[in-house]
């Protein structure tokens, strides 16, 4: 009798012990803290637990669906935010926006991102994205998602429908910008990695005393690729902010000034590539 109750008793404690996170539910984007880290603490806390037989120490462990939306936002606990609109701004690319309740602020800083947890087929996945909605925005966030052919997020934001819930956790990122600490700043990026740059860009020219000068060259391959053309049009007005697009398959838009073509391209040797045409296009 004795013997059955501590193989029950064993069997629960297994029961309660925290399972390894798959490598697919690593983002890779080095946030603090990572899903291994969450692990290696629940797996902790389950080992001390056990060692003094006392459950009681497992209290603090909450699964990540336990929490709404309502709910302060945490890089250790998984959120539940609802779909409001979903955008579809180019072929493969979607604009979604997440609801907050009443008239609540997300609480990033510009430059920081979130990560997303998504299920395809039974496997759990994690990527990092990050907000491109003001920061003072109120009651939403907006985000920009790229989707691959073969990319099991993308199965999963594909499927998302209005309404439907998605699952972040965050802020993650220590690069953050700081008003008025540089004079000028060159902002680089291609396709979707322009998304951690307009917070940054709107946090500095909604801050009058923010005198920083920004130039901005994304990189895309055609003109009907680029995205969010009217917000980079609007932030080009501010007399500290220049935009620059480049293109690798086709010609700018007649109704766009710009369109110096570049036909040599150099190797990190400096050695010609070839006959690469590009065109810098100047919104």
């Amino acid at each position: 009798m004795a013997e059955t109750e501590e193989e029950e008793d064993s069997e629960a404690w297994l029961r309660l012990k925290p399972v390894e996170p798959l490598p697919s539910q690593c983002c890779g984007s080095g946030c603090s803290p990572c899903v291994f880290d969450l692990y290696y603490r629940d797996l902790e806390r389950w080992e001390t637990a056990r060692a003094r037989n006392d459950r009681s120490l497992l209290s603090g462990k909450q699964p990540p669906e336990s929490q709404s939306c309502s709910a302060k936002l945490s890089p250790e606990t998984f959120l539940a935010f609802h779909i409001s609109t979903m955008e579809k701004v180019t072929k493969d690319t979607y604009l979604v926006r997440f609801t907050l309740p009443g008239n609540s602020r997300l609480g990033l800083r510009p430059g920081q991102h979130l990560i997303l947890r998504g299920v395809v087929d039974g496997l759990e996945i994690q990527r990092a994205y990050t907000p491109i909605s003001p920061v003072t925005a109120e009651g939403y966030f907006d985000v920009l998602i790229k989707c691959y052919r073969t990319g099991l997020m993308s199965q999963y934001v594909e499927s998302w429908r209005t309404g439907d819930t998605a699952f972040w956790r965050g802020p993650f990122g220590s690069f953050l910008y700081e008003p008025k600490k540089y004079g000028e700043l060159l902002m680089l990026a291609a396709g979707t990695g322009l998304a951690p740059m307009v917070p940054i860009l709107q946090s500095i020219t909604d801050d009058e005393d923010d005198e920083t000068f920004v130039t901005l060259v994304g990189c895309f391959k055609t003109f009907e690729g680029i995205y969010l053309k009217t917000f980079f049009q609007e932030q080009a007005r501010f007399w500290n902010v220049q935009t620059f697009f480049v293109l690798s398959q086709a010609s700018p838009s007649p109704s766009y000034r710009g369109g110096s073509r570049l036909t040599e391209v150099l190797d990190q040797g400096g050695a010609r590539t070839g006959p690469v045409c590009l065109t810098l296009l100047s919104l």
